[in-house]
């Protein structure tokens, strides 16, 4: 008896601080969860009451979408060709090549487009934020605006967020295009494949949705 109870005090012990590293981790998560929440309930809301700067939007679609430009388009290219590299070997006397222009076209729209260039974005832009907003924590200019009577979220949170999400579309349709043309011209050249037949494979075996799919994930990655 008493041995068993020297066994189980300890288990005891153990568990109950298991749980309550447990705990204490779930309280974080859901507390940084309804943190991010209540701030992206705010930043709508300023939006919808027009308290948005417009200049400060225009410069963060700038900066985030035109000099986001080449890095994805490079990306994007190389995803596509890779993929028709990867899949034409894999078909070769196999699978009718048709059917690779099916794999180039739902890859990249689907997958390679939206989560290659989140990749990028979260890369080269949310770096950035990171960058500008802690330096102004850090240096209290944050605190400034709070003394001024201006709300920070509005001024500094609301045009970086809209413009993500005007942006990371945009930047998504551009890698689509980009990679599958670079696709259909390594097809051409490495396995001979015209481009008739690259888009009759896509054709084939394409759905309508998987275009407002990819949009939609692109429009979340944004956010």
């Amino acid at each position: 008896m008493t041995v068993a109870r020297l066994v189980l005090v300890p288990m005891g012990a153990a568990l109950l601080r298991l749980l309550s590293a447990l705990g204490r981790r779930g309280e974080a998560v859901l507390d940084h969860a309804a943190s991010l929440a209540t701030l992206t309930v705010k930043i709508f809301v300023h939006a919808a009451r027009g308290r948005i700067p417009l200049h400060d939007f225009a410069v963060q679609c700038y900066t985030m979408g035109v000099q986001s430009l080449p890095i994805v388009v490079m990306t994007a290219a190389l995803s596509g060709l890779v993929t028709t590299q990867q899949g034409g070997y894999q078909f070769t006397g196999a699978i009718p090549l048709y059917a690779l222009g099916s794999i180039v076209v739902n890859s990249m729209i689907l997958e390679l487009g939206p989560v290659v260039t989140a990749f990028v974005f979260i890369g080269r832009v949310g770096a950035r934020i990171t960058a500008e907003l802690g330096t102004m924590k850090v240096s209290e200019q944050i605190d400034a605006f709070h003394a001024l009577g201006r709300d920070p979220i509005g001024a500094l949170g609301g045009p970086r967020v809209l413009a993500g999400v005007v942006v990371f579309p945009v930047l998504v349709a551009i890698a689509n295009v980009v990679g599958i043309y670079s696709g259909m011209v390594a097809a051409e050249m490495t396995v001979g494949l015209g481009r008739e037949t690259f888009w009759y494979g896509a054709r084939l075996f394409g759905h309508r949705w998987d275009l407002l799919y990819g949009l939609g994930k692109a429009f979340a990655f944004g956010l």
